[in-house]
């Protein structure tokens, strides 16, 4: 066999050590998969209220046990131990007692002493939206009540609080959620036939560092639900908010490409006075611009819309 010259030697050896290199980055993937699947499984995201009571935000936590029952109890301590940074403090520590809980089905109903009610409003809800969102990370718990002394819970509007999940309690980040505020919108979604338009109203509570008028097109796109019967989505559910802002009256939509792709049959036409007319039911909008990807689609006939009645009909009954 011949010598190896230098310059052979030397390849060889970055050879050698490229491939280290790569073997080195495949471990590490591979620890780091390891790492997150545990943490997928054995962790949760814990809300806490801020000291100043403006906003919640999470945390993760390790569970210590399997079963679905004894990590139910693990994140009712988690809720009423405040966490190691001073700046937020524990839901269930705040002043009232858990009396007791019930798990039925994947309903699961807190009991809080008397105390409960001295909590000022906007504290309230914070409350609320830090249970009900760490809850609700339970495979089987979907939904949350809340009682008084066994009674019903009603909100300062005086409203009652029925059964809660996550979806109710909307923020605009993935991290942070500042104080929530109840809205009352109406939005408009497709006929059977995706012909005309049906008024409905949908209450949730929102971040209020999400723009109103971002909430409205972000509840047109996630559609009418399971539970409005006879409704259909008329946008796209893949289509992406860019951004949505609003001067003298006229409220700009900036849409990705996803939105002028029809769904359900439903046409254009139908998509554009879904968001319209959604948007000119507050009382800060006249008229809406909607772009795509920041600019006015070839297929639109005008730059901006008002509002259409024209195309609006009510339910069959």
């Amino acid at each position: 066999m011949g010598k190896i010259s230098c310059a052979e030697e030397n390849g060889r050896n970055r050879a050698a050590c490229v491939i280290c290199v790569l073997l080195a980055c495949c471990l590490v993937a591979l620890c780091a998969c390891g790492e997150k699947q545990e943490y997928d499984e054995n962790t949760c995201q814990v809300y806490y209220v801020s000291t100043n009571e403006t906003k919640v935000e999470q945390h993760p936590r390790k569970f210590e046990s399997d079963t679905q029952e004894e990590r139910l109890e693990e994140l009712i301590e988690f809720l009423s131990e405040n966490p190691g940074k001073l700046e937020y403090k524990a839901p269930l520590s705040m002043g009232f007692k858990l009396l007791g809980m019930k798990l039925e089905g994947e309903t699961l109903l807190l009991d809080m002493d008397a105390s409960y009610l001295d909590l000022p409003p906007t504290t309230e809800v914070l409350v609320r939206a830090a249970i009900v969102r760490t809850l609700t990370q339970m495979e089987n718990v979907s939904y949350v009540g809340i009682t008084v002394d066994g009674n019903q819970l009603y909100d300062n509007m005086g409203r009652p609080v029925g059964w809660m999940n996550a979806e109710q309690f909307i923020d605009n980040d993935g991290n942070e959620i500042n104080t929530y505020e109840l809205a009352r919108v109406k939005l408009f979604f497709a006929s059977e036939d995706g012909t005309s338009l049906i008024q409905t109203t949908r209450e949730k509570y929102y971040s209020t560092s999400m723009q109103l008028e971002r909430f409205v097109v972000e509840e047109l796109i996630a559609g009418p639900g399971e539970q409005a019967k006879d409704l259909y989505p008329c946008i796209n559910p893949a289509t992406k908010v860019i951004n949505v802002t609003t001067k003298d009256g006229i409220c700009y939509v900036n849409l990705d490409e996803n939105f002028l792709n029809v769904v359900n049959n439903v046409p254009t036409e139908e998509s554009v006075y879904a968001i319209v007319n959604s948007l000119v039911e507050l009382s800060n909008i006249n008229k809406v611009q909607i772009l795509v990807n920041g600019e006015v689609p070839d297929a639109f006939t005008q730059s901006t819309f008002e509002r259409n009645l024209d195309i609006v009909t009510t339910l069959q009954k």
